[in-house]
């Protein structure tokens, strides 16, 4: 894959393939992005490896400052974005959608899909403006009893 290069208020944002090198780092963004539902080292290792994730970093400076992982299922064509998440003090700078482009671009399936707290207004507006839409509910499914939405896009 080629780095894709995003301009970012505040700087350049570089989007590239992520590796397990990037182990702590992910973990670190895990904890400090989703405080509630962090995956445990185990996921994260798994995402890192498997060879049906596309994994990728956005980089500002070399910190890593935002990350995602999807979950490719060609029998299914379809694809899930497990995680996506980029460090609050670098949010609403485009990082989050240039992840998402980025993903959409390797990807050869024709839907993709992903779940998102209910709660969570910010990540819901910024999957509307990429065109994704409500496809089913999950109650309960976050740890604290929070319901997820499924949302899901068609990609061709």
């Amino acid at each position: 894959m080629e780095v894709d290069h995003h301009e970012a208020p505040g700087g350049p944002a570089w989007v590239e393939p992520a590796t397990w090198r990037d182990l702590m780092a992910v973990r670190q963004l895990e904890r400090v992005c989703f405080p509630r539902d962090a995956w445990p080292l185990l996921d994260i290792i798994g995402v890192l490896t498997l060879p049906s994730v596309i994994r990728l970093k956005a980089l500002v400076d070399g910190l890593v400052v935002g990350f995602s992982a999807t979950d490719v299922r060609q029998r299914e064509n379809l694809a899930w974005v497990a995680t996506i998440g980029v460090l609050p003090e670098y949010r609403r700078r485009g990082i989050g959608g240039a992840l998402l482009q980025a993903s959409e671009r390797l990807l050869k399936v024709n839907r993709l899909r992903l779940s998102v707290r209910a709660s969570n207004l910010a990540a819901l507006r910024l999957y509307e403006r990429f065109h994704f839409q409500q496809v089913e509910v999950w109650p309960r499914y976050y740890q604290d009893g929070e319901q997820a939405l499924v949302l899901e896009k068609r990609l061709r």
